[in-house]
């Protein structure tokens, strides 16, 4: 995976392959970055990953500025392995090892973006879920935006607070807001 934009523009970053992940790709992850920069400045958000496996999202945010970062995953070696990167490169990243249903269940933490990649073979009830929660909790700042990736074969269309989605070959953003 390689960084896009930002202060570690082109920086290339290689998780282990023991991580059971599936990154966002590089065509994806540039088109929702182009979509935030019209909405956001980077530098005064607070961002919320969910699922974050390799932190790629979180390293994104990161190099364009974001100083408020936390991210969630389940398993240790993702969390371990954000960390590893977050240090290297000074980020600061707050990674957090929990069930993402869990911690959105306790959380007091805020976000303008949380951003959610589960895995693509969840069934839409889990998906529906992760909106459910961050909606009912009131998880996200004024004007703030829960983008949930997924693939194109999963329609979250129909679930409370859906505002839009972009597609991306496989792979698909879906963008819900109060």
């Amino acid at each position: 995976m390689r960084i896009i934009s930002g202060k570690h523009k082109s920086k290339r970053i290689t998780a282990p392959k023991k991580l059971p992940v599936r990154p966002t790709t590089d065509m994806a992850k540039e088109a929702l970055f182009n979509i935030l920069n019209n909405s956001y400045y980077f530098e005064e958000i607070s961002f919320l990953d969910l699922f974050a496996g390799t932190g790629n999202i979180s390293f994104e945010f990161a190099s364009r500025g974001t100083t408020d970062i936390t991210a969630i995953d389940v398993d240790f070696g993702c969390i371990k392995f954000i960390d590893k990167i977050s240090t290297e490169l000074s980020f600061g990243i707050s990674a957090i090892k929990s069930d993402v249903f869990q911690f959105l269940e306790k959380t007091v933490i805020k976000a303008d973006i949380i951003f959610a990649d589960p895995p693509y073979d969840f069934p839409v009830e889990e998906f529906a879920k992760i909106p459910e929660l961050v909606f009912k909790n009131n998880l996200l700042n004024d004007d703030g935006v829960l983008i949930v990736e997924h693939s194109k074969h999963t329609d979250l269309s129909q679930l409370e607070h859906y505002s839009k989605n972009r597609r991306y070959g496989g792979s698909v953003f879906s963008f819900f807001e109060k």
